[in-house]
């Protein structure tokens, strides 16, 4: 597996999803149509929040949008922060899939920023209302203990980082992506951004310059 490959895997951007990741789903759809109901859901969640600002947001909205009733929304969600929860997840469940390979050829630590840079289609607001509200439900011990759990990483020389290195080599990427986010800034899906990301990372292992 190589340096970039497992460079990425430290690269979660809200942390490894863990076992202790609370629940945010009364029930969990099973079946084609229930599923379908939930992206609808999500979907029109993500339209209000990017058209209207969380004034906007609320589960009428929601149902409205989605074309599904009240009682539809609440027998998944429990409330309006459990939908932006299930949003954020969900971004995070196709950045996940992005990971184990490039793209195209591309190193898997550069896919795995890029996948996480442009994620949620775009949608700034409704990305910034999920990242909150992912963030206000996680237990920093928990999301350590998954980033404690991930494989180790290998300097240029072949030797595997510290706790404090992968501390701060993990925690320095994921600090600026989420800032990145949260703050609005008008580079976030520019390539410098991307470009200098990669080259982080790449720098703090001695890496040597890659063009991909």
């Amino acid at each position: 597996m190589s340096n970039a490959h497992l460079l990425a895997t430290q690269l979660c951007p809200f942390g490894p999803m863990t076992d202790q990741t609370p629940a945010v789903r009364r029930v969990v759809p099973r079946q084609a149509r229930a599923q379908a109901c939930v992206e609808a859901i999500l979907e029109a969640a993500a339209q209000i929040l990017e058209s209207g600002g969380e004034a906007a947001f609320n589960t009428n909205a929601i149902a409205e949008r989605a074309g599904v009733s009240i009682g539809a929304i609440y027998r998944y969600f429990p409330d309006k922060q459990a939908i932006l929860v299930a949003m954020s997840q969900r971004e995070q469940a196709r950045i996940d899939e992005a990971a184990p390979a490039g793209a195209d050829g591309q190193a898997a630590d550069r896919t795995m920023i890029r996948a996480f840079l442009r994620a949620f289609d775009g949608r700034r607001v409704a990305r910034r209302a999920a990242v909150r509200a992912q963030l206000a439900i996680s237990d920093p011990k928990a999301l350590a203990a998954g980033f404690d759990r991930l494989p180790p990483v290998l300097d240029a020389e072949g030797r595997p980082l510290t706790p404090v290195q992968r501390f701060v080599l993990s925690r320095a990427i994921h600090g600026a992506m989420r800032a990145a986010v949260l703050e609005d800034q008008p580079f976030l899906h520019s390539q410098e951004l991307e470009d200098e990301l990669v080259r982080l990372g790449r720098a703090y292992l001695g890496l040597r310059r890659q063009s991909q």
